[in-house]
């Protein structure tokens, strides 16, 4: 199996990442992902990363960290490398990042239509909380 270089995001991944997020199905139309770039690299840059296989950009993770949870974000893996360990190998390289910080839990969000995304989570031991997830819009994009 080839190796995946995992390093954190660069200004210049930003179509390729916004393109492996449309490809993904996780851009929604209230979720601008250049702002969402640009909010993220204001904050904990170091913590939004990216996966290469040969130089292509295939898969990306954005976590970050507030002092009480960590959080999961935009983990992406191209449809054509999937199965083979990259969206774990992201997953490991953040939660370290995490730990690293002294961050004591990590949370995700998982649309309920993606089956396929929250049967990964579990397979690396991710559980649902009996939670309710809640939002409010603070900026309209």
């Amino acid at each position: 199996m080839k190796r995946l270089e995992i390093r954190p995001y660069r200004e210049a991944d930003e179509d390729t990442a916004i393109a492996l997020w449309q490809e993904c199905e996780l851009v929604r139309p209230w979720n601008d992902p250049i702002k969402d770039i640009r909010r993220k690299l204001r904050i904990q840059r170091d913590l939004f990363l990216v996966g290469l296989l040969d130089g292509r950009l295939v898969a990306t993770v954005m976590a970050g960290y507030e002092g009480h949870r960590g959080w999961i974000n935009y983990l992406a893996v191209a449809p054509d490398s999937r199965k083979r360990g990259f969206g774990r190998l992201l997953m490991d390289e953040a939660e370290a990042r995490l730990r690293e910080m002294g961050c004591p839990k990590v949370s995700l969000q998982v649309r309920r239509s993606n089956a396929e995304a929250a049967g990964f989570y579990r397979s690396i031991g991710y559980a649902e909380d009996d939670v309710l997830s809640m939002g409010k819009r603070l900026v309209e994009d």
